[in-house]
């Protein structure tokens, strides 16, 4: 089911992980932003695309997790974009000869078999700089940063308001960090450029949990960096995602926060995130 969040911008949310897949309207057709995240998912939402006369043009990967590149045949074969980043991580995944059974097993096994990969990862990255997709459409502005995963990028919908934020400011999950270079740093400078485009935001759409409405982007700003900086300081944070009070069938969370934790207090690499059992 699509929902309306801007005028010319409507959002898939999956049953599992609640996933955002964006859907925007152009002059031609569709942008589809983050499609997901199993086959039937993508097939109803392809069907529905189709019998409202609304074809796929373009897509776009907000970054390289497994959850955010994945395709059905059934959108079509229109480019899919993403970072040069993004885009040469997924490259070298791919290059792996056994890199569809690394992602499987990663796979949450509550849709174990039903997550199509034949066309995982397939993105054309733009060039380095590029700072607007390529399409028949709204202006749609790439904010590149090093927060999350590599190449990950934010898109600001202009004339719309509308902030498609990746896996960032979430209402379910916390804060997850690239285990290279500094996690704490890089996620913080990440934040800092979200922060920066708080001003021309009216909705802000969260790779996973509930979009949210104007004046709550600088909210959950707020509390992801609230967060960061607990674990930078090696303090407990007070955040609603993790604990007690933390979303019935979201408890895992608490265990994904636990799991960082204690990777930033050793200060060793975790393990790859190919290999990540949640987004």
């Amino acid at each position: 089911m699509l929902t309306q969040v801007a005028e010319g911008v409507l959002v898939h949310q999956s049953a599992l992980l609640e996933n955002n897949t964006v859907v925007v309207e152009g002059g031609d057709g569709v942008l589809l932003v983050d499609p997901g995240i199993t086959g039937s998912e993508m097939a109803c939402l392809a069907q529905d695309l189709s019998e409202s006369g609304r074809p796929v043009v373009a897509g776009f990967a907000t970054h390289p997790d497994w959850d955010h590149v994945l395709w059905h045949t059934e959108l079509g074969d229109a480019p899919r974009y993403g970072t040069a980043r993004c885009a040469e991580y997924l490259r070298d995944l791919r290059s792996n000869v056994d890199w569809k059974t690394g992602v499987a097993e990663g796979l949450p096994p509550e849709i174990a078999g039903e997550v199509p990969l034949e066309l995982f990862g397939l993105i054309t990255g733009l060039p380095a700089g590029t700072t607007r997709i390529p399409w028949d459409g709204p202006r749609i502005r790439i904010i590149e940063h090093p927060a999350h995963a590599p190449g990950h990028a934010a898109l600001l919908i202009e004339e719309r308001g509308v902030l498609v934020a990746g896996d960032m400011l979430s209402d379910v999950l916390v804060p997850m960090f690239d285990d290279n270079g500094d996690p704490v740093e890089d996620y913080l400078a990440g934040l800092r450029v979200i922060g920066d485009l708080a001003g021309d935001v009216d909705v802000v759409v969260p790779g996973h949990g509930a979009v949210g409405g104007a004046g709550e982007m600088r909210a959950r700003i707020d509390l992801d960096r609230a967060y960061v900086h607990a674990l930078r300081d090696g303090r407990t944070p007070n955040d609603p995602r993790i604990g007690p009070s933390a979303k019935p069938g979201w408890e895992w969370v608490s265990d994904l926060h636990a799991g960082q934790s204690q990777r930033l207090a050793r200060r060793q690499p975790s393990a790859s995130r190919h290999d990540a059992k949640f987004p």
